[in-house]
């Protein structure tokens, strides 16, 4: 087993980099949906968390080298936004400051999910992106979709208003095979934002790997909370996993994320938290190598096997 100390801080650079069309980010980057309130994510009685301290991660993250966001008009609290964070927090952007965001759900103020939207609501929603952040283009929008109905319409009206300037480059959440196939025959795809990590389906490593072989990149969620989801990340780790991360001396959520980074370069990581000592562990990763041996024992996880 190779022996290897990581620090706190280490660069988002040491992860290496990928493409967004025509934009190049670190691939540790940084998720906003934790950054408004504590406990789990959505929950319409959690406690909003301090400005000041969300605020701090935000202009942290920035300083450690991530130079990619992750966000949603439909990541808000009682009292905060996630957009508007990032705009009170960076604006004036960085020039290499990627901002992704996703489109689909909606939230009414209440915070009661509505019926996703149709592709006429669509340009609302993107409208209500640009505003909170306080941009007159967005980098990348994903379409976010439950189902596994047709996207063509919804997408079709994504790429219209990408012709029309508001929007650089389009992607794509919580998708099967046949959307990406569907909507590359529409519009180009420079990411794929699906549910990935330790213990995934085979079918779904062959979809993150035909998202490289296509020049897209994939872009997991959960990839640190497991069965955790929204609430965060679990405690039920295997042994395996305990074990690995007691001898490199790292959080087993180091070790989840190190994984998923190792399954290809194509990888882009989007931890979330509103902590500043979480911030600097989730960036520290992208300077873990895991041996081979370590791989193997992990890949087994995921494959169910031994």
């Amino acid at each position: 087993m190779t022996s290897q100390t990581i620090t706190a801080s280490a660069s988002a650079s040491a992860s290496g980099t990928w493409t967004l069309g025509d934009r190049t980010v670190n691939r540790i980057g940084f998720g906003a949906m934790r950054l408004t309130q504590h406990g789990e994510a959505f929950a319409p009685d959690a406690v909003p968390r301090d400005r000041d301290q969300a605020i701090g991660v935000l202009r942290r993250a920035i300083e450690l080298g991530v130079n990619h966001i992750d966000t949603a008009a439909f990541y808000f609290s009682s009292l905060r936004s996630a957009n508007e964070l990032i705009n009170r927090a960076l604006a004036p952007y960085p020039d290499d400051l990627v901002i992704t965001t996703k489109v689909g759900p909606d939230r009414d103020p209440s915070g009661r999910w509505l019926p996703h939207a149709t592709p006429e609501q669509l340009r609302g929603q993107v409208e209500q992106n640009l505003r909170q952040l306080g941009l007159d283009h967005l980098d990348v929008v994903n379409l976010r979709i439950v189902g596994t109905d047709s996207i063509a319409e919804r997408f079709g009206a994504l790429a219209e208003m990408r012709e029309a300037g508001l929007i650089r480059h389009l992607g794509l959440s919580n998708i099967r095979p046949h959307h990406l196939a569907e909507a590359r025959a529409i519009a180009p795809v420079v990411c794929v934002q699906n549910m990935y990590g330790i213990g995934a389906s085979p079918d779904r490593k062959e979809f993150l790997d035909l998202c490289g072989a296509q020049g897209i990149a994939f872009v997991p969620f959960y990839s640190i909370a497991g069965t955790g989801r929204t609430v965060g990340a679990t405690t039920d780790d295997s042994s395996e996993v305990h074990t690995l991360a007691r001898a490199r001396n790292v959080s087993t959520a180091q070790i989840r994320l190190a994984w998923t980074l190792h399954q290809g370069p194509h990888v882009l990581a989007i931890p979330g938290t509103g902590d500043l000592d979480h911030l600097a562990q989730n960036v520290a990763v992208g300077s873990l190598r895991l041996s081979e041996d370590e791989m193997h024992v992990l890949d087994r996880l995921r494959h169910g096997t031994g």
